[in-house]
């Protein structure tokens, strides 16, 4: 499939997503590698309206689902019903059962709601009352999340974290970007003229080729080198090895977004942020790594 089209996605998101080109190819870095996103920031810079815009993109019906503290899991996975006329119970789907989930505001809803979707996010498929019901192909879940310091939030276990593929911040945009945000036309109005640009059977032979993009046996003794540096100083016990996993899925799609056919080591080091940060916490204090932590865990690795 021609590389000028998905040029061409992420310049139509751009117009809509202002001033966030490195943060979109991340997030479709993250579809393609078929992870889930999350997206951590203050509200209101655009957390919703990138799940939005991608889901229009990408021709997928996207299923918002807004998390808050009175949510049940049987409110996203959904519930088995008792029927009088046969006698026995039949499952009614919940909201997980859609191609594109937009989890708003996970971090409103109890740790018991939230781990609703650890068997969803990570084998596709739920269980309830025995049966086990698989999920659409595609599947994707972008999840947004307020700062933890807000009011009326709950931390999201490691278990959870870790179902994330990537996790980025938008932040304000600059001022350039901001001025044309605001002399510009409204948001939604915008959303609604983005028409599709791959279809879902698009989407997923474009999965099955980032799953083909070659790691050569040195870029796979960097990454170990890599996942090793993070085992070591204050974020011990650093990355699992389902983290390396990420870490070089990730690199495929960052390195098939730039047209290359191998990953390069400059693939693991633009995707490490978004895969390792919120996978590491510092063993002592408990947050989790600044930015140029990262960078001085990367430099600490000799590239081959």
């Amino acid at each position: 499939m021609s590389l000028s089209r998905i040029k061409t996605l992420l310049r139509c998101a751009g117009t809509v997503i202002l001033g966030k080109e490195q943060e979109l190819r991340l997030a479709l870095a993250c579809i393609l590698a078929r992870g889930h996103l999350l997206v951590e920031d203050v509200p209101g810079v655009g957390k919703t309206t990138l799940a939005h815009v991608l889901a229009r993109l990408l021709d997928l019906p996207l299923q918002r689902i807004q998390f808050t503290s009175d949510l049940l899991p049987a409110d996203v996975v959904g519930v088995s019903i008792f029927d009088r006329q046969t006698q026995s119970f039949s499952f009614r789907p919940g909201p997980i059962f859609s191609p594109f989930i937009l989890a708003d505001e996970i971090n409103r809803a109890t740790p018991k709601t939230q781990s609703a979707l650890l068997e969803a996010m990570e084998e596709r498929q739920i269980t309830v009352d025995g049966a086990t019901h698989p999920l659409p192909d595609p599947f994707f879940v972008i999840a947004t999340q307020n700062p933890s310091t807000q009011i009326g939030t709950f931390p999201l276990p490691e278990s959870q974290m870790d179902r994330f593929l990537m996790r980025v911040h938008l932040g304000h945009p600059d001022r350039d970007a901001e001025r044309a945000l605001l002399a510009g036309e409204d948001r939604r109005t915008l959303l609604s003229t983005v028409a599709p640009l791959l279809t879902p059977s698009e989407l997923c032979a474009l999965q099955a080729e980032v799953r083909q993009i070659h790691a050569a046996p040195a870029l796979i003794d960097y990454l170990l080198a890599v996942l090793a540096a993070s085992r070591s100083g204050p974020y011990a016990p650093g990355l699992s090895p389902r983290a390396g996993l990420a870490l070089l899925a990730a690199a495929r799609a960052w390195a098939f977004l730039h047209g290359r056919e191998m990953v390069l080591p400059e693939d693991v080091q633009a995707v490490f942020p978004a895969v390792a940060g919120h996978r590491l916490r510092h063993a002592s204090e408990g947050h989790f790594p600044a930015p140029s932590a990262l960078r001085t865990m990367l430099e600490a690795v000799a590239v081959p």
